[in-house]
């Protein structure tokens, strides 16, 4: 694979990553994720990104499908203070965030996860203790203005809402990248 020297350096971080978690994805070879990346090179940005910004990205099996999440113990830092949608910023009159946790996303080349993604997460290890995910919405609650998110308190694995337009300092997105 003809690929950056920052790119190797990415996918060496996930191979490692991927080794010291192997209860997140069992019955998958590494070999099997490296020659998916190298038949879809354009996805490696995307990784960069979610690990620039802090994801820790690693293979999870999702509906019996092998994809990367951003597995950090906390929503990724470099996503954080963002409202839900465009719509949701163009809605805010003042003290506006930087951008929104779709078009973040987007930019990206990821999108956030579901709430049953979110909560097979969970089954894997303990996520936002401290802080909260923004989660795909279903059209039905964003019609309303809402959106949902995730956290873990207690003990356990919560999904709430919020408007969509809310935004703070400890919720931010975890993102979902099918290769």
């Amino acid at each position: 694979m003809s690929v950056s020297s920052e790119a190797v350096g990415v996918i060496q971080v996930l191979k490692v990553r991927f080794e010291r978690n192997m209860h997140r994805h069992p019955g998958v070879a590494w070999a099997d994720v490296l020659a998916r990346l190298e038949a879809h090179p354009e996805k490696i940005s995307s990784l960069e990104e979610m690990e620039r910004t802090g994801g820790e990205p690693d293979i999870v099996v999702l509906d019996g499908v092998p994809v990367f999440v951003d597995c950090a113990a906390e929503s990724p830092k470099g996503r954080r203070s963002l409202c839900y949608d465009r719509r949701a910023l163009d809605s805010r009159k003042e003290a506006k965030p930087t951008s929104s946790a779709v078009d973040v996303a987007a930019e990206m080349g990821t999108e956030l996860l579901t709430e049953a993604e979110y909560m097979q997460l969970q089954t894997l290890g303990e996520f936002d203790l401290k802080t909260s995910s923004w989660l795909e919405t279903p059209a039905e609650i964003r019609a309303l203005g809402g959106a949902l998110f995730g956290d873990r308190r207690y003990g356990r694995a919560f999904v709430f809402h919020n408007g969509a337009e809310s935004y703070y300092a400890a919720r931010g997105f975890r993102a979902r990248l099918r290769i």
